[in-house]
């Protein structure tokens, strides 16, 4: 089901309004009420002569004009916190674009491309829900950044980002299949350290975020489905900046390398050497900074958070292609650990298996708990808080039971080895038939 665009809604405000005005801008019905003066100076010869009729008649009485009532302005420009919908501020759906990047060689006629150009119009809904999606996650992004101090707990930063991001584009959640429409499009990822991926707190859950904490920040926001995956990692010690800047350089070539018939090992070659090009001083020690081997980029589906194509971020003899109209989320790992992550610890993040077969399933609570799954998040990760949130009590074991079930998948969190320090950096890119478009590239990274 369509989400009905906020943007619709203002439309038909103004017309109403333009339509109670009866073709008067500015016109207002509560100021017609209220009888307000109209003091502007192209009356002042008409007030003169209805001063002097009645000075001089004593009888005629003047006419009041009504004041038009000023219109509220549509805001211009974001609050703090995050809460005007995004919807208002691109009236028209006239989000902006991300970085475009024209393809080269063989590929370099599609810019131009009568038929690709064609193609590329056929998609104009795909490209706005992106778009959108893509400004939500920007402006949240943005604002947690300047925000997020140590001292905060993880969950008042989780919070905060999907309070946000719910907000602007519209969708709280809590109506039965509204988070559907659009909202969070998987949990914000909060991982410290030596934790790479998939940590974020559980209800109770009073970690607090130190000084010398690297923290990964990972979340995505959808529209009617379309995921927009991206990433930054946070440190306030400036001793971490070339582990930061290591991983960040190595994303960026990443998308660089990427595009139509590239091979996905050729692009996990590139971003293994100019990641391990770095290296990091921590207490006195160089560590040379590693690709997380057994971690990948990966395509977006439809509603679907990971796709059947991952992009290595190590050198790989896997020859898959990269095919006009895939979404990729390039992503990269670097670490001063081992450079490989294991599963360890309480898990936060869920996501029903779209592949998942009809269970007979005997426990109550776990059925009634996979029709909430369902109408809720149906393929798009959810984790805890989100069952909360939702007033869901005692969910723990019928959940249990859908992993054991093969129905729901589970997320461990992903470590390194205790004491390194880990850390992510990502965009999603689309596959255009005429460009290769960086949809969540922003001013920030």
């Amino acid at each position: 089901m369509a989400a009905q665009a906020p943007t619709d809604e203002l439309n038909k405000l103004s017309v109403n309004e333009a339509a109670t005005a009866k073709g008067k801008p500015g016109l207002d019905t509560a100021a017609a009420t209220n009888g307000n003066l109209n003091r502007d100076s192209d009356d002042s010869d008409d007030d003169a002569e209805d001063a002097a009729a009645t000075a001089t008649s004593g009888a005629a009485k003047k006419k009041k004009k009504r004041k038009p009532k000023k219109k509220k302005k549509a805001p211009t420009e974001q609050s703090d916190p995050p809460r005007v919908l995004v919807s208002q501020l691109f009236p028209g759906n006239s989000y902006v674009k991300g970085e475009e990047v024209e393809y080269i060689g063989e590929n370099s006629y599609r810019t131009t491309s009568e038929e690709k150009r064609h193609l590329d119009n056929l998609n104009s809904d795909f490209l706005i829900d992106y778009r959108h999606a893509a400004e939500v996650h920007r402006q949240t992004r943005q604002w947690a950044a300047k925000n997020i101090k140590p001292g905060q707990t993880l969950t008042d930063i989780a919070n905060g980002i999907e309070d946000s991001v719910r907000a602007l584009v519209g969708h709280q959640g809590l109506d039965e299949g509204d988070a559907l429409r659009a909202g969070m499009g998987f949990p914000t990822g909060l991982s410290i350290n030596h934790c790479a991926a998939h940590y974020t707190p559980n209800a109770g859950n009073k970690m607090v975020l130190q000084e010398d904490d690297v923290m990964k920040v990972d979340f995505g926001v959808h529209v009617n489905g379309r995921i927009v995956d991206s990433a930054f990692t946070m440190a306030f010690n400036p001793r971490y900046d070339p582990l930061l800047d290591a991983v960040r350089a190595a994303t960026n070539a990443g998308i660089k390398e990427a595009g139509i018939d590239v091979r996905v090992g050729d692009i996990g070659g590139v971003i293994q050497e100019v990641m391990e090009s770095y290296e990091v001083e921590i207490n006195g020690t160089m560590y040379p900074v590693k690709s997380i081997r057994n971690l990948n980029g990966h395509t977006i589906n439809h509603y679907s958070i990971h796709g059947t194509k991952s992009v290595p971020i190590v050198k790989s003899s896997d020859t898959t292609k990269m095919e006009e109209g895939d979404v990729f989320a390039i992503e990269t790992f670097g670490s001063t650990g081992n450079g490989y992550v294991h599963e360890e610890g309480e898990v936060s993040h869920y996501a029903k298996r779209g592949d998942a077969g009809k269970v007979d399933l005997r426990i109550s609570s776990a059925k009634s708990l996979l029709n909430v799954i369902n109408k809720n998040f149906g393929t798009l990760p959810f984790c805890r808080r989100y069952l909360d949130r939702l007033g869901q009590e005692k969910y723990l074991l019928g959940l249990n039971n859908l992993v054991s079930n093969g129905i729901v998948e589970a997320y461990p969190p992903l470590v390194d080895k205790k004491g390194s320090y880990t850390a992510q950096f990502e965009h999603t890119i689309l596959i255009r038939p005429t460009v290769k478009e960086i949809i969540s590239r922003g001013e920030d990274f």
